[in-house]
């Protein structure tokens, strides 16, 4: 056991775990945050993506020791109920979700982008979100709900 010391949505926290314990479990059981998702556990689904220092990351695949003294955002530290993140609230007025498993690594994912691109186009936006897995098929809701966004913030 270590005390690993984290900076997760703009809060300084710290718990006591095994250093190579998965951020994932971190935030999910240590800290109780569960915008983050286990998937497949391999990095592979998208469902625990995270942002790290303005990276998407996949939380079940990276240590807890690697995020250390990192600035981590989980969908928490995007919006509240009160006031949703503009990508929130587009993937909810587009019905983006279907079961919503996946949607919290396709808005992170997303988040990432528009960061980057504010005005991505459809394939950016296809080829952005193309490791995100979603079996509902909710594609082409999401893609609508990243470009309300993106004109949204415009």
């Amino acid at each position: 056991m270590a005390r690993i010391s984290l900076r997760v949505n703009n809060q300084s926290r710290v718990v006591d775990t095994d250093p190579t314990t998965p951020l994932l479990y971190v935030l999910r059981d240590d800290l109780e945050l569960h915008g983050p998702r286990f998937g497949c556990g391999l990095g592979q689904c998208g469902a625990c993506t995270v942002i790290i220092d303005g990276s998407a990351v996949r939380s079940c695949s990276i240590p807890v020791n690697s995020a250390q003294n990192r600035s981590i955002t989980t969908l928490e530290g995007l919006g509240t109920l009160e006031h949703p993140h503009v990508l929130q609230t587009a993937f909810i007025e587009e019905q983006a979700a279907q079961c919503g498993y996946c949607m919290n690594g396709m808005i992170m994912t997303a988040k990432v982008l528009l960061d980057k691109n504010p005005h991505p186009s459809d394939d950016q936006i296809r080829q952005a979100l193309n490791a995100n897995l979603c079996r509902c098929g909710s594609h082409l809701r999401v893609i609508r709900a990243v470009k309300r966004a993106a004109s949204v913030k415009a």
